[in-house]
């Protein structure tokens, strides 16, 4: 009998040791993979069609895979559940997600690009202002970076968010519904706003022009982050480098885009001269503003607590701390 048991033992031993040798390995595996979300239109677009990232990786033994997403919150839900470890959204999604418990860390911005959202009403509507909004059914995709310019819009019409009727749609299902007329306006952003403006001859009611910023931010999970501070910057590195080669290159940029977003050269163009380029790491002045929109959401109850967005700021390796001046501006 003892016999028989201590077999079993070694057995039970050697299936658990095996077990946890394919654990290690499957790690080991997923730290030399780097999984990207993207969005249909951006920097990260051209960044994954230039290729320049994945032959800086290689020699670090780093493959790259992409995944798109429709829009912010849903790419940074991928992050939240781990199945992507960076990737870029506008202002708003990162505040939701924070408040919906992520571990994300903001990595870098793009200059403001406010005239690259809009809202949008068709081409005969009765509406002229954002004050005519009152009553009406307008379309967004929740918690994207047109929800905050939308609050900031109704506020400075003298409007409050309970004064319209928000219908949460993504932005496929919002052009449907903006071409039925099943609803009143549309909030959106590029490209989508310029097809619809060149497509639907839709009509702009505001942009985000001395309303909002704007802000692309680019966000890792924070375990990737904190173990991988050189694939960071290498990313950062080759984000701001694609920006410059788009401000040189307008023309080659459009002929590259237009095909990926499977929409007119016209349209195209219109999308990526409203963008912004120039990734740079967080500033305590780019904390201060989104953590003023943490705050609007959190007064409108969209949000359950307020948040300190200066705790999920990544700072590369090597960068200065900030000083008291700056802490004191967070």
């Amino acid at each position: 009998m003892r016999t028989i048991t201590l077999r079993r033992s070694l057995v039970a031993l050697f299936v658990a040791t095996l077990s946890f040798g394919a654990t290690q390995a499957h790690a080991a595996d997923s730290n030399k993979v780097l999984r990207i979300g993207y969005q249909k239109y951006g920097t990260l677009v051209l960044l994954k069609a230039n290729g320049s990232l994945e032959k800086r990786l290689a020699s670090q033994g780093i493959e790259v895979k992409w995944t798109e997403f429709p829009g912010g919150p849903q790419l940074l839900e991928g992050l939240n559940v781990g199945s992507v470890d960076f990737g870029t959204t506008g202002e708003t999604p990162p505040v939701f997600a924070q408040a919906a418990g992520a571990d994300l860390l903001y990595v870098a911005y793009e200059p403001p690009a406010p005239t690259s959202e809009a809202i949008l009403v068709a081409k005969d509507s009765p509406l002229r202002s954002v004050a005519d909004l009152k009553g009406k059914k307008v379309a967004l995709n929740k918690g994207s970076n047109v929800h905050y310019l939308l609050v900031r819009a109704l506020e400075e019409a003298g409007l409050k968010y309970s004064d319209i009727q928000p219908v949460y749609l993504p932005p496929s299902d919002a052009r449907a519904a903006f071409e039925r007329g099943s609803v009143d306006a549309w909030v959106i952003w590029d490209p989508f706003q310029a097809a619809a403006e060149q497509q639907l001859q839709a009509r702009t009611l505001v942009d985000g022009k001395g309303l909002v910023s704007n802000h692309q931010f680019y966000l890792a999970t924070r375990p990737y982050a904190e173990q991988h501070p050189e694939v960071i910057e290498t990313l950062v590195e080759e984000i701001r480098a694609i920006g410059e080669w788009v401000k040189a290159h307008n023309d080659e940029t459009v002929a590259q885009v237009s095909p990926l977003l499977g929409l007119s050269p016209e349209i195209t163009r219109l999308a990526v001269q409203r963008q912004s380029y120039g990734a740079q790491l967080i500033t305590p002045e780019v904390v201060e503003a989104q953590q003023k929109i943490a705050d609007t959401f959190t007064d409108l109850k969209l949000i359950p607590k307020k948040l300190s967005i200066k705790e999920v700021i990544w700072s590369a390796p090597d960068a200065p701390p900030l000083t008291a001046a700056q802490h004191a501006q967070q």
